[in-house]
């Protein structure tokens, strides 16, 4: 079992609050860790869990009931009293002083903002805390672009949700009826030309626009934005909306209207909306001061926090380095005005929120910075071993963990394989499944999963039909 070493240590940490690591025995599979911190009160107690391939929660399996057959699953609430995976719900010492940590929340998860990051921080907190998500039936998205119909997402009774945090376009009213009124609410977005290379080249918008065999596409485009106007607004039929993936498209995301790219003056207004109804939209270009702002207006702890430090986007596209002329960035300001309008308000409103903290904030910041580091190295190596292939298979490999002492913004945690396991995966499906007990999608599920916007516009570069979802088309006698 490793632990920081003394030099890592914040400097306010004593010898008084490491750990001591209880020695497992060979054959054990299972362990429970307790520990206090600050005169002897018991704060903490952690589940170990077996060491699976797949590590699914103690409340896996649990409250799934089956519909009739023309319906989907009903998933029911995990939340029990007598099986959790955490400790119970307490007060803890904030660095405003006593708070309690809010367990209902709403993420708007935008495209190409770095929002799958931020999914994971959401989706493992509502897997240790026995929230209960409201899910689509299929897999990915809630809905696209208007909130989903009744057959899209999963009932519970009494419509009661503790969280959101699919793809889904800000809706408010929609929201409104499915939350209490003083729920959070969250997204995140990023500095708007670094997004444009990247819708550039997800979407494939030069194909789309027709400039596909310049050398640099993205130069052809910013020269003169205007002249591809007719072709970047594309209309999608099955919904009657028309969506320009290089012209404001956070902004599309958050609920804005592609059709009234124009309307600046509306647009500052509904902008000012937003912020009013946004607890944070974090800023990908400060993430760990978002991820601190977020753990200290949530009353979360570290642990709840921290992000894995992947390997930045390996893609490489003709354009990805590009830096364009001062001109070209002036046009395309102009053309995607209200999504810089968007940016600079939030931008603004992270750093006016982080000034309220206090100066603590930026000691934190560091902790959590060096906090972050160690736990993503540690990961790192710890499902880089689980990968690797050994002559002894059927043994179980012993696998190292992890102490993180306390501090004095989050109690000690010990970082073990499933922790790794959930903060690592690449694709926010993995941890869906977890959330669901660790049941699969059928194929009935699959069926009612929502078509995303790549397919759609690479069906109407064809002159062909889009559509909701494959059960749509498969009722319209088309396979998708």
């Amino acid at each position: 079992m490793h632990t920081f070493s003394q030099a890592t240590w914040p400097s306010f940490c004593t010898q008084s609050d490491q750990m001591s690591i209880m020695k497992r025995g060979a054959s054990s599979q299972l362990c429970t860790l307790t520990y206090a911190v600050g005169m002897g009160m018991l704060f903490l107690m952690m589940y170990y869990q077996p060491l699976t391939e797949k590590p699914i929660p103690v409340y896996a399996g649990r409250g799934m009931e089956a519909l009739d057959a023309s319906k989907h699953i009903k998933l029911q609430s995990h939340r029990t009293e007598e099986q959790s995976t955490v400790s119970p719900r307490q007060e803890q010492k904030n660095v405003s002083g006593s708070c309690v940590p809010r367990e209902t929340f709403v993420f708007t998860k935008g495209h190409k903002t770095g929002s799958t990051t931020m999914v994971n921080t959401f989706q493992r907190y509502t897997i240790y805390h026995n929230l209960t998500v409201l899910m689509p039936v299929g897999r990915g998205p809630l809905s696209w672009p208007f909130p989903p119909r009744e057959d899209e997402y999963v009932h519970l009774t009494g419509e009661r949700y503790d969280a959101q945090l699919h793809h889904f376009v800000y809706n408010k009213q929609w929201l409104r009826a499915k939350f209490p009124p003083d729920t959070p609410y969250f997204s995140i977005i990023r500095e708007p030309f670094s997004h444009l290379k990247s819708q550039f080249n997800y979407y494939r918008l030069p194909g789309l626009l027709g400039i596909d065999k310049s050398p640099n596409p993205l130069k052809t485009f910013l020269k003169d934005p205007w002249r591809y106007q007719n072709k970047s607004e594309v209309f999608f039929p099955h919904v009657n909306v028309t969506w320009d993936g290089s012209r404001n498209p956070m902004s599309f995301d958050l609920g804005w209207p592609a059709v009234k790219a124009d309307s600046e003056e509306e647009a500052r207004a509904y902008i000012s909306q937003l912020e009013a109804d946004f607890k944070l939209v974090l800023i990908l270009e400060h993430m760990d001061e978002s991820a601190v702002l977020l753990r200290r207006l949530m009353c979360w702890k570290t642990q709840d926090v921290v992000y894995y430090l992947k390997k930045k986007n390996e893609r490489d596209y003709s354009f990805k380095k590009y830096v364009p002329p001062p001109k070209e960035i002036a046009n395309h300001r102009r053309w995607s005005a209200v999504d810089y309008m968007l940016y600079e308000t939030f931008n603004k409103s992270l750093w006016q929120k982080i000034e309220a903290q206090g100066s603590d904030f930026f000691d934190e910041l560091e902790y959590f910075k060096r906090i972050n580091a160690d736990i993503s190295s540690h990961c790192t190596r710890t499902m880089e071993q689980h990968k690797k292939k050994t002559k002894h298979k059927k043994r179980q490999q012993k696998r190292e963990t992890l102490v993180v002492p306390a501090s004095k913004w989050s109690p000690e945690f010990v970082v073990d394989y499933t922790f790794c396991f959930y903060i690592t995966p690449k694709k926010t499906i993995t941890l869906d499944v977890v959330m669901r007990g660790g049941r699969k999608y059928s194929k009935e599920e699959m069926s009612y999963a929502i078509i995303g916007i790549t397919t759609n516009l690479a069906r109407i570069r064809k002159g062909l039909p889009t559509y909701n979802s494959k059960r749509d088309a498969k009722l319209a006698g088309i396979k998708i």
